[in-house]
């Protein structure tokens, strides 16, 4: 059956009828939630099974819990995760812990999601940890080095995968280096071509196997100095599908950014035209979504392709038992000598 190449988001913790009618005749791949939409597991995953049952089919539920400052749900219902960077720091005194770490991590978090019926996380960040750029990636990043960054996010998905959840990288082809918060301005970076290849958009291509990325809304001005990733068919074709090799589903940022301009259909159609696979809108207005669902196309050929086996990268989980697992995460720590992992 074809579906509409739209993510949405949605205002409260239950589905108004307006909301109702109106997904029944978009059609969207797919729904994430948000902190908005959370009160407690039971409501959650209630949730879930309604928006199954509203599209009549195993619609994939995304959320970004990354862990750190990005998690949707939040305690002291849920666990306190942390941040990327700690795991890149654990990684930097002993490798082999820190990989463990990170797949431990995410297996966790996966767990927590599936037993809420939610099936996809926008994480990891495969994004550089740098000096002097904005704050809005900061520790979100493993680390400043390449390699590492690489190594720890196929961690991460291996980790997610474990207990049926399907990963999104993000940002691609990398916003760590950006000089502004793409949820409020657009963003530019200005280093060559050859040094981003090297540096920024060097994990991606370490994950780029994976079956979902999701764009940066920023401008690298010695590629496309017009256009910001999403709407950069230079970016999309030439870096992303080529030179990092990325040919899984590509979608959008969230399309209700300030780091885009113009109308939101015509964001929307730009990301298409670009390249991008799947419309990505998250803040739940009404007014907007109908936008989107203009701009929206049915998912065929290599995107509906690339669809498909997004969703069937969400699989059974495994058995995991929390209170080891928590043991464990710490000894990691501990065992490094760092200082153990709270909540």
């Amino acid at each position: 059956m074809s579906v509409t190449a739209a993510i949405y988001g949605f205002a409260g913790t239950e589905i108004t009828p307006e909301e109702k009618a109106f997904f029944r005749d978009a059609d969207p791949w797919g729904f994430v939630l948000f902190a908005r939409n959370i009160d407690r597991p039971r409501q959650v995953a209630r949730l879930a099974g309604s928006l199954r049952d509203m599209m009549g089919r195993d619609v994939p539920i995304l959320i970004d819990q990354e862990g750190g400052r990005v998690q949707r749900l939040k305690p002291p219902t849920w666990r306190k995760a942390p941040a990327a960077r700690r795991f890149g720091e654990l990684y930097e005194r002993e490798p082999e812990l820190g990989i463990e770490a990170v797949r431990l991590n995410h297996e966790m978090l996966a767990h927590e999601l599936i037993t809420l019926g939610i099936d996809v996380d926008a994480a990891p960040c495969c994004d550089l940890v740098v000096e002097g750029a904005d704050a809005v990636i900061g520790d979100r990043a493993f680390s400043p080095d390449p390699q590492t960054v690489g190594m720890l996010a196929l961690a991460a998905l291996e980790g997610l995968h474990r207990q049926g959840v399907a990963g999104i990288v993000k940002h691609i082809p990398g916003h760590g280096r950006a000089d502004a918060d793409s949820h409020f301005e657009l963003p530019v970076v200005r280093e060559e071509h050859g040094l981003l290849s090297e540096t920024d958009f060097a994990p991606f291509r370490a994950v780029a196997g994976a079956e979902m990325a999701m764009t940066a809304h920023v401008v690298y001005a010695d590629i496309d100095e017009e256009h910001c990733a999403t709407l950069s068919r230079e970016v999309i074709s030439n870096v992303i599908r080529t030179e990092i090799g990325f040919d899984g589903l590509l979608m959008s940022d969230d399309l209700s950014m300030k780091a885009l301009r113009g109308t939101i259909r015509q964001r929307g159609e730009g990301a298409l035209k670009a390249g991008c696979d799947m419309l990505l809108h998250c803040n739940g207005d009404m007014k907007e979504m109908i936008e989107v669902a203009h701009a929206a196309v049915r998912l065929d050929g290599k995107a509906a392709e690339r669809a498909q086996k997004a969703g069937a990268a969400r699989g059974r989980p495994a058995g995991l038992d929390l209170e080891d697992a928590r043991r464990r995460l710490d000894a990691y720590f501990r065992e490094a000598g760092l200082e153990a992992l709270a909540g």
